[in-house]
């Protein structure tokens, strides 16, 4: 095991402070087996073996130890970037605001263009709550404390006697996380995943944002701008943010109309209560006198009116208050009409606020108070314009087949003939019926006798009629189709809109206010997206809709979701890439035919086999027609906390979202183009990848491989997520979900998903054209010929491939019972590893540890500390398996220590799935 020279800066303090709470507690012998010993203790220092019958608590030491190397790095980057800042010289990371500028210069770019390309600026993160977060949102919270103490020791201002009490603040946060427990006891609930995504959206991201556009500001000047145009530049990309905790039912029961409905009142009430407070703070630092001024005067005529159109006897008591300060009585009526529910005459949507803010605007600029509203105001005006009174818009999500047995069973219950076969009518059949249905508005359901089949889809949608009705539809997202196979999958929602208030019935026709998203998610699906999308952009009713929808003067906008996590898990990571890029860039096309700019909607996941890697490679690997200054994309489970958990890197984390858009938008052309030869070549590399992966899928003895040697049925007894792991229950790979797939594999450190299947399509690409396969090569390197996409696609396999390991393989697979099965799958997954790694250090030049010596600093620690973690997880797996057969109560007592061994092999990995 390659041995890490060197730990992150804070990682001794931390270390002896764990090693001296554990001993103060008694814990001598848990305080002995801490990994890393050499580095923070002695230079002699080396773990101790784990005690007898004290496995749990070395479980949950480990796991608290990850953590803290985490926080240790994590700081580490932070500190980094703001030396950076301070720094004229200094080198800034890429993908930050200085490069991206940077490099618009060196393109020639003008103020002006610049300028225009960051007003295109819009990114989206979507929040989801797929069962990856291993960790209690109390021990969260823990860790989030245990970082803001490491940054304060940092600090120099401190006296010695006042360090003395921050550490002593940071041990007692380390023996509190010591006695909590790290794992869910019971399975957490939705009230449980929104009550954390309410956090991180009221409480995280408003104060990221704020810091996320200083960052633009510094970087605007240190890069030379103009300093009077930087606050312009400033606030001209658009950052807002969505959700899918509440509103995503793709095979999940638990998620009803009540549960998207009190979402929507969370979410909005949390909102107001953000601009309150705000304009709280604002109020007390505009304590400007009207004295003598004619603007002031007219924004005391303004409070009059505000007042007058308040009901009760609020309003007049506000006019009261602040007497002489015209400023501060504007913002008190403006914090009256916030109320929720609204008031007569306050606020129904975000705009009136804004409309409001431009009459306090004006009045400060009349006075030549410029530099408060520069520095006051216009921060406030931003985040109403990223947050609203909606937070984050809730989309809704549905697998297509619960669609149509909502329709097989309305037309089943209206009496149409063969109604109930519905999902098994042939394509053309299923829209004849959808065409002619949707030329009516007659429902085929009467109010309130909808049958039970389709009361689900039904009430959902009468929920957002509903609120669409009272609040707008500011906070209302997209209706996603999730396994998208055909048009008639998303035009049988307008049918079931019809049954309901949401689809709107116009001059000219019927109107859905809401859009309707394709999700393409395997590989089969994406080679037919385009197909499909031309199908279903050229329909009457879609077209009409998404010309309602579009601003005026302005190209309608169709969202296309890809995901990455099924289409990986169907057919492997490098046929994903390249199926996904491909796809992306046919539907670019489709639209453009069709006069509509598409918005792409990335799905995904948090390990490298479902599409997660370095956010600035990611987006300079798209296909330029995918960006057009446009990007919306999932964050999931552990990568929410690992992102956002803490305001500097939460700001870093959307510098490298916009930042990215923005130079996507620069060198959306000659940065992009790459010869044909390399596109036949990645069909070649895909093509024989995908064959090998699907060789080893669907090998007789592969499901049963998996269950044993992958703890793939722990994780699916877990309590980490209230999200079923399979949609249906059904014991196959096709209804398993992507997460729990990767997850198991990163687990037993095969880590398959992030690798398989390159070996082989190189060797094919190689032996077909040698010409070809050096090209490829080149185009890896940096350099005029460096061609993005593939040198995204092969950091991450490496990185990937990096943290498998033959040795835990071997000993995972030992634990498939029948030996036939077990010897022909692991040898397919063996020589597959062997040639991706010799090609791999054929394009490196080397071995990996040496070519790659930052993600091996990285990855060096953690895998060394491993170790015992897992073979303590294939003992216990041997037992609780054995257990299970013959003394359930015994399996379920080792329950806990097997999930707390899954969250410290998790924490050490730094990925769950």
């Amino acid at each position: 095991m390659t041995d890490a020279t060197e730990l992150a800066p804070g990682v001794a303090l931390l270390m002896s402070s764990f090693d001296r709470v554990l001993r103060s507690l008694g814990e001598d012998d848990i305080a002995a087996t801490l990994p890393w010993q050499r580095h923070w203790a002695t230079a002699s220092a080396a773990p101790a073996p784990w005690p007898e019958g004290r496995s749990e608590r070395c479980l949950q030491a480990h796991s608290i130890a990850f953590r803290l190397l985490a926080h240790a790095e994590e700081n580490t980057t932070v500190q980094g970037l703001r030396q950076v800042q301070e720094d004229p010289d200094g080198c800034s990371p890429s993908g930050s605001w200085w490069r991206a500028f940077e490099r618009a210069i060196a393109a020639g770019r003008s103020v002006d263009d610049m300028l225009a390309d960051l007003a295109r600026v819009r990114v989206e993160p979507v929040l989801t709550a797929h069962p990856t977060e291993a960790k209690r949102q109390t021990v969260l919270e823990q860790h989030r404390r245990l970082y803001e103490y490491l940054v304060q020791l940092e600090n120099s201002m401190w006296t010695r006697a006042e360090r003395g009490y921050i550490r002593d603040d940071l041990e007692a946060c380390l023996e509190s996380l010591w006695r909590t427990g790290e794992i869910y006891l019971e399975k957490p609930g939705l009230a449980d995943e929104r009550r954390l995504t309410l956090h991180f959206l009221g409480t995280v991201f408003p104060r990221a944002v704020s810091a996320a556009v200083r960052r633009l500001h510094s970087a605007w000047s240190r890069a030379g701008l103009p300093e009077d145009r930087a606050i312009e530049a400033m606030y001209a990309p658009r950052i807002s943010f969505g959700n899918w905790v509440g509103g995503d039912r793709d095979g999940h029961p638990g998620v009803s109309a009540e549960t998207t409905r009190e979402t929507l009142a969370m979410l909005r009430d949390t909102a107001l209560s953000v601009a309150d407070a705000s304009l709280a703070e604002l109020g007390r630092k505009l304590s400007l006198t009207g004295r003598g001024s004619s603007h002031s005067e007219a924004l005391r005529q303004h409070c009059e009116a505000r007042a007058a159109r308040l009901e009760g006897d609020g309003a007049a008591a506000l006019m009261k208050r602040n007497e002489g300060e015209p400023c501060r009585q504007w913002i008190n009526l403006m914090r009256a009409s916030l109320a929720a529910p609204p008031v007569a005459g306050g606020y129904a949507e975000s705009a009136e606020l804004l409309a409001d803010l431009d009459t306090l605007e004006a009045s400060l600029r009349g006075v030549g108070a410029d530099r408060l509203v520069d520095t006051e105001l216009r921060p406030f005006r931003y985040q109403v314009r990223c947050f609203g009174f909606h937070l984050a818009q809730l989309d809704v999500r549905q697998n297509s087949q619960f669609h149509d047995q909502a329709i097989a069973a309305l037309l089943a219950a209206a009496g149409v003939v063969e109604g109930a076969a519905y999902a098994d009518w042939p394509a053309d059949r299923r829209r004849e019926l959808l065409d002619r249905e949707l030329q009516s508005p007659r429902p085929l359901s009467r109010a309130g006798a909808a049958p039970a089949a389709a009361t689900p889809v039904l009430d959902v949608y009468e929920v957002l009629a509903k609120h669409a009705a009272e609040y707008g539809s500011e906070g209302l997202g997209a209706l996603i189709v999730s396994m998208t196979r055909s048009a008639e999958d998303l035009l049988a929602v307008y049918l079931l809109a019809r049954d309901t208030a949401l689809l709107q019935w116009r001059e000219g026709g019927a109107v859905l206010p809401l859009e309707v998203v394709p999700l393409f998610e395997t590989i089969e699906d994406l080679r037919r997206a385009p197909q499909i999308l031309d199908d279903y952009l050229a329909h009457e009713l879609v077209r009409r809709s998404l010309l309602a929808r579009a601003p005026h003067g302005e190209a309608p906008v169709q969202q296309v979701m890809v995901g990455y996590s099924d289409s990986g898990k169907d057919g492997g990571i490098v046929a994903s890439f390249w199926n996904l890029y491909r796809a992306q860039e046919a539907l670019a096309e489709v639209g453009k035919r069709h006069g509509v700019r598409l918005r792409f909607f990335h799905g995904r996941g948090g390990a490298i086999g479902r599409g997660a890697g370095p956010t600035h490679r990611f987006l300079d690997a798209l296909p330029a027609a995918s960006v057009a200054g446009d990007l919306r994309m999932t964050e999931q489970g552990e990568t929410i906390s690992q992102k956002y958990a803490n305001r500097g890197t939460a700001s870093h984390h959307l510098e490298l979202l916009a930042a990215g858009v923005f130079t996507a938008l620069v060198s959306e052309t000659e940065q992009r183009r790459f010869p044909a030869t390399l596109r036949r070549a990645m069909d070649t590399i895909t093509d024989h990848s995908y064959r090998r992966y699907r060789e080893l899928v669907d090998h007789e003895g592969f499901i049963e491989f998996f269950s044993f040697a992958t703890p793939v049925d722990a994780i699916e007894s877990s309590r980490i997520g209230s999200r079923p792991a399979r949609r249906t229950g059904k014991r196959s790979l096709a209804d398993l979900r992507a997460i729990p797939w990767g997850f198991a594999w990163n687990q037993s450190r095969f880590v398959l998903p992030g690798w398989f299947g390159l070996g082989t399509g190189l060797k094919a690409l190689q032996e077909k054209d040698a010409d070809a396969f050096e090209d490829l090569l080149r185009a890896k390197e940096e350099g005029p010929l460096r061609w993005p996409p593939l040198h995204y696609l092969i950091s991450n396999i490496a990185t990937a491939f990096m943290m498998a390991c033959p040795r835990q393989m071997r000993a995972y697979a030992d634990l498939v019972p029948d030996a036939g099965h077990r010897e022909a799958v692991f040898a397919l997954i063996r020589d597959e590893y062997e040639l991706t790694g010799s090609y791999l250090r054929r394009i490196y030049g080397g071995a990996l540890e040496e070519k790659r010596p930052i993600i091996m600093a990285e990855l060096g620690p953690r895998l060394e500390a491993l170790e015992a973690l897992h073979r303590h997880q294939i003992e216990l797996l041997k037992r609780w398996r054995a257990a299970r057969e013959s003394d359930p109560a015994a399996a379920e007592a080792l329950t806990p220590e097997l999930l707390l061994s899954i969250n410290a092999i998790a924490a050490g990995l730094g990925v769950t799935g």
